[in-house]
């Protein structure tokens, strides 16, 4: 199950979708959730899934790729259909007991489960096709503004990309560590919830210690490079808006057009 979890990886490529310019992608993929939590009936969500594919299959991305990508996320997806399916009023097609079955339940269990999918794998995209480095430059550019009220944009840029970078690290780490206690005899799958948590224990103690060790050495490393935050720093590759970038905000605007007009009609 670990290995399922892929967000925060990056995998280079030359496809259109990897060359938009990294402030683009953000905002487009902000523009997609807001249509998502916009989008009402079937029509409106197979607008959004098929978009989704097709930008999947331009930027070149596999799609089994996108599918590990959604395993570690089963448990929420169902506990999240059955909370719709039971605990929906409507025109009831079953019941049991407390236990109720509406047409209700089930048309926003299955929109439900569409949106969580569709937004996962969104996200999962932008940092598939987008450098840990682009990627905090866009979230710094974007930010500026906020620096006529101190905010530490360049500080709270860098933290986001690091934790979203160490999210694959800190995976990998755990596998690790769970295989060498295996090794030694411990059991994670047997037993109750509460007899698997209490098997954690060995696990987190180490996991933390090799988190707060990777921390220093990080921060040592960038000491001895002179890192001094974002004040009087010069960029390697400057940001610039190019034509592709104006077709993709042309082609994400009449998206939300057509989802917007789909809930109207």
């Amino acid at each position: 199950m670990l290995k399922d979890i892929t967000l925060g990886q990056y995998f280079p490529g030359s496809s259109v979708v990897h060359r938009v310019d990294p402030r683009a992608k953000i905002m487009i993929v902000t523009a997609y959730i807001v249509a998502l939590f916009a989008a009402r009936g079937l029509w409106a969500y197979l607008l959004c899934g098929g978009v989704l594919v097709l930008v999947v299959a331009v930027a070149r991305i596999s799609p089994r790729l996108m599918i590990k990508g959604l395993r570690p996320i089963l448990i929420i997806v169902v506990f999240t259909a059955v909370l719709n399916v039971f605990y929906t009023p409507g025109t009831v097609l079953w019941s049991w007991g407390f236990l109720r079955i509406t047409e209700e339940g089930l048309r926003n269990a299955a929109y439900m489960i569409a949106r969580i999918i569709l937004l996962i794998a969104a996200t999962s995209l932008l940092t598939y096709t987008t450098s840990p480095i682009a990627l905090t430059d866009g979230i710094e550019r974007l930010m500026n503004p906020l620096k006529k009220l101190k905010v530490p944009v360049h500080e709270f840029a860098m933290m986001m990309t690091i934790a979203l970078r160490f999210i694959p690290t800190l995976i990998e780490e755990t596998d690790k560590i769970m295989s060498a206690q295996k090794a030694r005899g411990a059991d994670f799958e047997s037993g109750n919830l509460v007899s698997r948590a209490k098997a954690l224990v060995p696990v987190l103690v180490p996991l933390f210690i090799s988190a707060f060790r990777r921390a220093d050495e990080l921060a040592t490393a960038m000491e001895c490079r002179l890192y001094r935050g974002g004040e009087g720093r010069t960029r390697l590759h400057v940001l610039r808006y190019t034509a592709l970038d104006a077709a993709a905000f042309a082609l994400t605007a009449a998206f939300v057009a057509g989802v917007v007009a789909l809930r109207l009609l």
